[in-house]
C-alpha cells in the first residue's frame, strides 16, 4: 500500500500541511522540523504526487529541452547530462526536436511552455526577436549561442579557433580553408570571426569555402570547392561535415593527411572509431548540459520582479575547448591538386547554388559529382577494418 502524506505526518509528529510545506515550500518551515519530515519521508519511501504538488506550488516539476536534431551525435551526451542533473534536483525533462527547422522553434516553445517550469533552448538559428519572445513565455537558458539579456552557456569559439590555427600553422600550413555550416547559425558566425582573427595573427591565408548543410552530405558537397581552393588544410563546421569530406577525398585518391589535413569540431564518439581518426576540436557537451540545468534552476529559485533585490547580471558561462589530435592532420605534404587561389588575407568562394554544387571565383574546372556509394561513416566505424585509435591532446591555450 502506498505511503500517504498523512502517514508521514503521523510518524513525524506534525500536521499534513506541515509535511506539504516541508516538501514543496521548504523555506517556510523551521529547519529542524523540515529535516525531521524529510528523514521520515525518506525512511517510509514516500513519493509526492506531482500533480497535487503542482496545484499548491504552481510548478510542474518539469524542465523543457528543445534541440535542432537529436540524430546529430553532438547532442546525446548533452541530453544525458541534462537528464541526469535534472533528476538529481527532482525534475523531469521533456524534450522536443525541431528537425533543423528554425521556423517551427517558437511554436514548439509555446507548446512546451504549458508543461514545464523552464526551458533549455538549443536553437542556433532562431531569430533574435523569437528568442526574446520564447524567453518571455518561460524562464529560458540558451545553449551554444547568446541572445541579448538572455542567460546562456556557450563554448569559447574564439579560443578554439586560435587553437586550431596555431596547431596547423605549427605544422607548416599557410593556406587553410573553412567549410562553413548554415549561414544563419550563430556558431558558424562566431567560428568564422575567430578564424579570421587567428589567421591574421598567425599570418596564414584563410579561404572561406561557403556554407553547407551540417551533416555528412554537406562534407561531400564541399569537396570540389576544397580541391579548387588549393589549401593544404581545412577546418569543417563540425565532425559530420569533416567525415563526409574525408570520405569523398579518399574516393578521389587524395591522401589525408599526406595531401590535405582535415580538422572537425565537436569530437563526437565516431571520430575516434574511424580510420584515419579525425582530429577534432572537442566541445565539452556534458559540462554544458550540467551548467545549463544549474543556471535554469537558479533562475527558477530567484526572487521575482519587485522583490527589492535590484537588477541582476545576466548569467553567461563560456566553456573552454580542447583540440584532440588524431590521424587526419600532419605536416604540409606535396602541393595539393587544383589551381591555387590568390594570395590574400581571406578568400571567399561563392556558396553552393544548389545541393552538391560548388563555385569559386574566376575560372575553375567543372565540379565532378561525388563518387557513388559513399555512405555514412557511422556504420563503417563498426566494420573490422581498424581498431579505435588513441588520442593525444594539445595544450590548452
Amino acid at each position: 500500500m502506498a505511503v500517504t502524506i498523512r502517514d508521514v505526518a503521523r510518524a513525524a509528529g506534525v500536521s499534513p500541511s506541515t509535511v506539504s510545506r516541508a516538501l514543496s515550500l521548504p523555506d517556510m518551515v523551521d529547519p529542524t522540523t523540515r529535516d525531521r519530515v524529510l528523514r521520515v519521508a525518506t525512511h517510509l519511501g514516500y513519493q509526492p504526487n506531482r500533480a497535487a504538488r503542482g496545484l499548491i506550488t504552481g510548478r510542474t516539476g518539469n524542465l523543457g529541452l528543445l534541440l535542432p536534431d537529436l540524430a546529430n551525435p553532438f547532442f546525446p551526451s548533452m541530453v544525458k547530462a541534462i537528464q541526469r542533473h535534472a533528476h538529481q534536483a527532482d525534475y523531469q525533462v521533456l524534450m522536443m526536436d525541431t528537425d533543423e527547422d528554425p521556423t517551427v522553434e517558437l511554436a514548439l516553445v509555446r507548446s512546451l511552455a504549458k508543461q514545464v517550469d523552464g526551458i533549455i533552448l538549443c536553437a542556433p538559428r532562431m531569430r533574435p526577436q523569437d528568442l526574446r519572445e520564447a524567453a518571455a513565455v518561460r524562464p529560458t537558458v540558451l545553449v551554444n549561442r547568446t541572445g541579448r539579456r538572455l542567460p546562456a552557456v556557450t563554448f569559447d569559439n574564439h579560443q578554439g579557433m586560435h587553437q586550431v590555427v596555431t596547431y596547423l600553422a605549427g605544422l607548416g600550413h599557410t593556406d587553410i580553408g573553412f567549410v562553413g555550416g548554415p549561414r544563419s547559425s550563430w556558431s558558424n558566425a562566431e567560428r568564422l570571426r575567430g578564424l579570421r582573427d587567428a589567421a591574421g595573427e598567425a599570418g596564414v591565408r584563410l579561404a572561406e569555402l561557403g556554407n553547407f548543410t551540417p551533416n555528412f552530405a554537406g562534407g561531400l558537397a564541399a569537396t570540389d570547392g576544397v580541391i579548387v581552393a588549393g589549401v593544404t588544410a581545412v577546418l569543417a563546421y563540425n565532425d559530420l561535415v569533416a567525415l563526409g569530406l574525408v570520405r569523398s577525398l579518399a574516393a578521389r585518391g587524395i591522401d589525408v593527411p599526406g595531401r590535405l589535413s582535415v580538422v572537425g569540431i565537436d569530437d563526437i564518439a565516431v571520430s575516434s572509431m574511424i580510420h584515419p581518426g579525425l582530429t577534432s576540436l572537442g566541445l565539452p557537451t556534458g559540462t554544458a548540459g550540467r551548467a545549463a540545468v544549474d543556471m535554469l534552476l537558479q533562475l527558477l529559485s530567484a526572487p521575482g520582479p519587485g522583490s527589492g533585490s535590484g537588477p541582476a547580471r545576466t548569467p553567461h558561462i563560456d566553456i573552454p575547448t580542447e583540440l584532440v589530435v588524431r590521424e587526419t592532420t600532419g605536416p604540409v605534404g606535396p602541393a595539393p591538386p587544383g589551381p591555387k587561389a590568390p594570395k590574400t588575407s581571406a578568400v571567399r568562394l561563392s556558396p553552393p547554388s544548389g545541393p552538391g554544387s560548388s563555385r569559386s571565383r574566376g575560372r575553375s574546372p567543372r565540379p565532378s559529382p561525388p563518387p557513388p556509394n559513399l555512405t555514412d561513416p557511422v556504420a563503417d566505424a563498426f566494420e573490422p577494418r581498424s581498431a579505435p585509435t588513441g588520442r593525444r591532446r594539445t595544450t590548452r591555450r
